[in-house]
């Protein structure tokens, strides 16, 4: 047996063949479940003879009205959609850079019984910096939909778990690059607030980094500057006095 035909069946048990009568002439689960996987194999990038690096993270559009006939089992079709992925990427010897994560969102566009996928690789985020500061956050950083504060004198990004912020992706070095933060001290009788000064360092990695695209060994950043390192890219944030900042959030 397939394993699209072991999901349409795990699928079917799952939601009792209900999902199977309300979608019976708009999008089929198994189609979807074909086009994820197609993802895959269009999507995959070597990382060794025996490894490729392929997307985990998953978009699918439909209709409005195919959305809202989804919305009481789109649980349970991620779930079963997770499962055949899973699945699928050990047959093929795919790698996740994290969690597989699937969500489903309506587009104008697509009539009944149409859909579109869009995909990416989301490496896993894990902030290890716990060094205890009394700094008021004034710089954060942004990776994969997270804010992780940047505080004085700055932090390591790596693959490693020596590194403050751990990125699990592959083409990340264990010590990848160091951003640093400083705040020069304002002038007497002033009360403005002195700017932050923001630089990133390639800290010998394999694969470097680059700064709004250009290759750099180092570089000063600004607000919405990009900083790729392996396939994630980190954006500078940096706030205003009034603004609050949740760590990881």
């Amino acid at each position: 047996m397939g394993g699209l035909q072991r999901f349409e069946q795990r699928l079917e048990q799952a939601i009792s063949g209900v999902f199977a009568r309300t979608f019976r002439s708009a999008v089929q689960p198994v189609e979807v479940a074909a086009a994820l996987q197609r993802e895959l194999d269009n999507k995959a990038q070597v990382l060794s003879r025996q490894r490729r690096l392929v997307p985990n993270s998953f978009v699918v559009e439909l209709s409005d009205g195919d959305l809202e006939r989804l919305a009481p089992y789109d649980s349970a079709l991620a779930s079963e959609l997770t499962t055949q992925l899973t699945e699928h990427a050990e047959l093929q010897s795919y790698v996740f850079p994290g969690p597989i994560r699937i969500v489903f969102e309506s587009a104008d566009d697509l009539g009944t019984g149409r859909f579109r996928v869009r995909s990416q690789a989301e490496a896993e985020v894990t902030d290890q910096n716990r060094r205890p500061s009394s700094q008021r956050t004034r710089a954060v950083l942004e990776v994969n939909g997270t804010q992780h504060p940047l505080r004085a004198p700055g932090l390591v990004v790596g693959r490693g778990s020596e590194a403050d912020l751990r990125i699990n992706d592959p083409g990340i070095s264990r010590r990848h690059a160091e951003f640093l933060i400083t705040t020069p001290t304002p002038q007497p009788g002033t009360t403005t607030a002195a700017p932050v000064h923001v630089e990133v360092h390639d800290m010998g990695s394999t694969n470097g980094i680059r700064v709004d695209g250009q290759k750099v060994a180092r570089a000063a950043l600004r607000d919405g500057s990009r900083v790729q390192i392996g396939h994630t890219s980190l954006v500078l944030r940096l706030l205003q006095e009034t603004s609050q900042v949740v760590d990881g959030v």
